[in-house]
């Protein structure tokens, strides 16, 4: 019986670790397919493939640079986030996964990004920053409190006056069916910067809504965003300084930069959204907003309404704390 046992182990061992092999070297195929087809774009290597019993599989140590620049971006880990070693083998065949229906798909999958590192001065940083301000129409080094607030976005010059040599981004994303209802849970972070934490939650089947590909229109239940300040909100207040703004100018500038973010999404905050965001610049360093519609708003159409009556739309409040 001893011997059985022993046997049956080894057996598993076996199997475990040869479909691993196998399921590594598949990846590694398909990777280097993907590194060769961007080469006319981009020079992208990585160090190899990994995955653990608790099924997470990724590509680690991505190093790129895009063709017409010199500064590289890193990336410690990429992948994806299953349950299960068994649910990540599953998930190779995604396709038939989600047109098979709800009870083949693993009990959540998601997206890992681990330690995105790009310098803050990288010359691809200045590039992105004025594609964006071009777009925009705007020129923000012509007031001082647009560029120290990031109004537009924080220019790669903002970034290192207020101390910040390098982005260090990390992001997990995890899809989970609730009944009638999905998530989508999101927790994202910048070193030094800031931290957030998101839940969105959306009607319906999540196999069947993920297989309508471009006729996907997700449709939003409520809504929960909670956003730690790690340091970012002191750096800019401090850059604003050196800038010629006083308190009262930066707390405005700050306010009326989040209003332009608002704005920017068709939404027009209110009260309810401003205040704790006042409170939050004052001096808290939490910031939770929460949207909970009386019925399910299809996100498609918040556009179509006038951005002042979007809140009461999405029934928004925040609190800091």
């Amino acid at each position: 019986m001893r011997n059985l046992i022993i046997g049956v182990l080894i057996l598993a061992a076996l199997g475990y670790f040869g479909t691993k092999w196998k399921l590594h070297q598949d990846v590694e195929s398909g990777v280097d397919m993907a590194v060769m087809m961007m080469s006319p774009f981009a020079v992208v290597q990585y160090d190899g493939v990994s995955s653990t019993m608790t099924g997470e599989l990724t590509i680690d140590g991505i190093r790129g640079r895009v063709k017409g620049f010199n500064d590289e971006f890193f990336i410690a880990r990429l992948g994806i986030d299953t349950p299960s070693f068994l649910s990540l083998m599953k998930f190779g065949d995604m396709q038939s996964l989600v047109t098979s229906g709800d009870d083949m798909l693993p009990k959540y999958f998601g997206l890992i990004v681990e330690g995105l590192r790009m310098p803050s001065n990288a010359d691809y940083g200045y590039k992105l920053h004025e594609e964006q301000i071009k777009q925009l129409g705007v020129n923000d080094a012509d007031e001082p409190a647009n560029e120290c607030t990031g109004k537009y976005g924080l220019s790669p010059d903002a970034l290192l006056a207020m101390g910040y040599t390098e982005y260090d981004l990390s992001l997990s994303a995890r899809f989970r069916q609730l009944g009638d209802r999905y998530a989508v849970e999101i927790q994202t972070s910048s070193k030094d910067m800031w931290e957030v934490d998101a839940e969105l939650i959306l009607v319906g089947n999540m196999a069947t809504e993920l297989a309508k590909g471009p006729r996907y229109r997700p449709k939003m239940g409520e809504m929960r965003v909670e956003y730690v300040d790690r340091s970012l909100k002191e750096r800019i207040a401090g850059y604003c300084r050196t800038q010629g703004l006083t308190d009262d100018e930066i707390l405005e500038a700050q306010l009326d930069a989040f209003r332009h973010f608002g704005s920017e999404s068709g939404i027009e905050f209110d009260e309810y959204v401003m205040e704790p965001y006042k409170e939050f610049l004052e001096g808290k360093s939490t910031l939770v907003v929460t949207a909970k519609p009386n019925e399910p708003v299809t996100l498609s159409q918040i556009t179509l309404y006038k951005p002042s009556d979007v809140p009461a739309l999405l029934q928004l409040s925040a609190e800091a704390h």
